[in-house]
């Protein structure tokens, strides 16, 4: 396997997923700050121009980050990243898709591509406040909805809490943001992992 990813990125998750299972996988660099995913030899591989990609054993390409996520722990199930029973699945599903779909794009696409949302540049602060201000928001929201104990969901850990990490990780990382207290201690229990130590030093990120 090789998973496409660029430093720092939403791809992260997926490569705490990765050395979770501990099976060997390449690392292929795809500088997003530099444009690398628009150029030819990227677009050739993924014509979607983002990343994480996963480019599989067989020569196939998954995307999505969720897709990703679910397809990895469902072909590992001795890594136990996701929960067996249907309803624990759903839930871990409907993790991923909250972050993936809501906390990232409008929390925190705001913050760091806020000419997406705007041609001012007078307007620039305005936006990232409004991120700021929506990531705060669904913070509150996984806050007072929390159903596990140090793990997102009460069967235990999963690729919902590689998820999670990488959203919290920017919060304080990169907006200078305070997480609610169960966030807070999920964020310092996932930087324990050894598998999340790994992966933040083999894209030079600080833990």
């Amino acid at each position: 396997m090789k998973l496409f990813y660029s430093p720092g990125a939403c791809s992260v998750g997926i490569h705490v997923i990765l050395e979770e299972i501990g099976k060997p996988y390449e690392l292929g660099l795809v500088a997003l700050k530099e444009g690398a995913q628009h150029k030819p030899e990227y677009v050739a591989i993924n014509p979607k121009s983002k990343v994480p990609a996963l480019l599989r054993d067989d020569g196939s390409l998954l995307t999505e980050f969720p897709v990703i996520a679910m397809w990895l722990a469902k072909t590992n199930p001795e890594a136990r990243l996701v929960p067996t029973d249907l309803e624990g699945e759903t839930r871990c599903a409907e993790m991923l898709d909250y972050v993936c779909g809501t906390i990232h794009p409008q929390g925190f696409t705001r913050q760091f591509r806020t000419a997406n949302f705007t041609p001012r540049e007078e307007d620039f602060p305005k936006v990232v406040e409004q991120g700021k201000a929506l990531a705060a928001k669904y913070f509150d929201v996984l806050q007072s909805t929390w159903k596990g104990d140090t793990w997102v969901l009460p069967s235990g850990y999963s690729v919902a809490d590689a998820a999670l990490f990488f959203v919290e990780y920017w919060a304080t990382r990169r907006s200078g943001m305070t997480l609610p207290p169960r966030l807070a201690t999920h964020l310092e229990a996932m930087l324990a992992r050894p598998a999340v130590q790994r992966a933040l030093a083999q894209e030079g990120l600080p833990a």
